[in-house]
């Protein structure tokens, strides 16, 4: 076995030894409290139906590779689609991603510069993380969710500030102190990023978002919204000024050097936000509201959380993964979220809900959970 071969199986092994391996499977448990797709639309017809018509009405396009859209990949009806959705959103303009991870990768390693600050929230993505790594500024994090360490760091910045958060946090489901974030920013001239990742279509007037929703859209200076979660298609879009799209146009390396998403992507977009316009958004909330009090009824304790990510925690990886296996087995698609996913000790079930999940499997899940405490 060559050295590097042996290198591989000596960090599989560690990773085996510990209980945090990852593997892939298509063995899904058929109820889902697992995936993104918190209003079903990657599993709606009527949203199919809306996308076929979109591309049927469109010119001759190709149905792949054009290019990079600084090349042959750009075409009208992306830049149409990326000011309609900038309007929805209240925003003066953006720039469509291949996906969210490129969204945050770009956005933080071409306009941060040596002699900068970032600040972020300790418990942010790991594409904005590794998107600060590729920046040449000093970063600092500050205590979850807490707006005087945030004032600390603050104190302690230099240079443009950028201060990046989510609105609503991807392991813990819990909501950023946005008020109170956007009025430090303002205090201490530093510039907000918000990924609404997890709080487009769900959260706001028609889904518009947190940051909508408490009226803070001249008080942040980008968003990131994925397209991948609650729209059930794919990509993401930074939102700010024509300034900002134009800036990474030029300097956001992760948008310069890719093919650029196809048109029935891009159509696919489209149709997802003028299905947002047709939906009940007041569903996803009476299915969160249901989860929260059977807990409470059945003395479960969860992660504090008004969205539709929910936590149990657990002690270790091994009890964890136990009780993802148990409640698979009885036909739950719940999963382990593990060290060092998570910190040591946080480990936890990560569930999701959704528009399409019944009452009863909602109250059957919660009786399944009460049985594993």
């Amino acid at each position: 076995m060559s050295k590097i071969e042996q290198f591989l199986n000596g960090k599989l092994q560690e990773r085996k030894d510990n209980l945090s391996i990852r593997n892939l499977s298509t063995n899904i448990p058929p109820v889902d409290f697992c995936s993104n797709d918190y209003l079903g639309f990657a599993r709606s017809k009527e949203l199919k139906k809306l996308t076929g018509d979109t591309i049927a009405a469109l010119p001759n396009y190709l149905n792949g590779a054009g290019g990079s859209r600084l090349l042959s990949g750009n075409t009208k009806f992306t830049e149409e689609t990326e000011q309609f959705i900038a309007d929805f959103h209240l925003a003066e303009s953006g720039l469509i991603f291949n996906s969210g991870y490129d969204a945050n990768v770009g956005l933080l390693s071409s306009i941060p510069q040596r002699g900068d600050t970032i600040i972020t929230d300790e418990l942010i993505h790991a594409s904005i993380i590794d998107g600060c790594r590729l920046s040449h500024a000093t970063r600092y994090k500050f205590l979850h969710n807490d707006t005087n360490d945030l004032e600390n760091k603050l104190k302690l910045a230099k240079g443009n500030i950028f201060v990046v958060i989510e609105s609503v946090y991807s392991m813990d489901g819990d909501i950023a102190l946005l008020i109170d974030i956007a009025n430090l920013c303002e205090r201490y001239q530093a510039n907000l990023i918000v990924d609404e990742a997890h709080a487009t279509g769900v959260f706001g007037a028609n889904g518009r978002g947190l940051i909508n929703q408490f009226n803070l859209t001249n008080k942040v200076f980008a968003r990131i919204v994925t397209f991948g979660k609650a729209l059930g298609v794919h990509g993401a879009i930074v939102l700010g000024s024509k300034n900002l799209r134009h800036y990474l146009i030029n300097f956001a390396r992760s948008f310069i050097y890719t093919t650029a998403a196809p048109i029935h992507n891009v159509a696919a977009v489209r149709s997802a936000y003028q299905y947002l316009n047709k939906i009940d958004h007041q569903l996803i909330h009476q299915k969160i509201a249901l989860f929260r009090n059977t807990l409470k009824e059945q003395n479960i304790n969860a992660i504090d959380s008004e969205s539709t990510i929910q936590g149990i925690l657990f002690s270790s990886n091994e009890a964890t993964k136990l009780a993802a296996t148990t409640l698979q087995s009885k036909g739950f698609d719940v999963r382990a979220i593990l060290s060092p996913t998570v910190s040591l000790g946080k480990e936890r079930l990560r569930i999701c809900l959704h528009t399409f999940n019944t009452d009863e499997e909602i109250i059957s899940l919660v009786n399944h959970l009460k049985e594993l405490n």
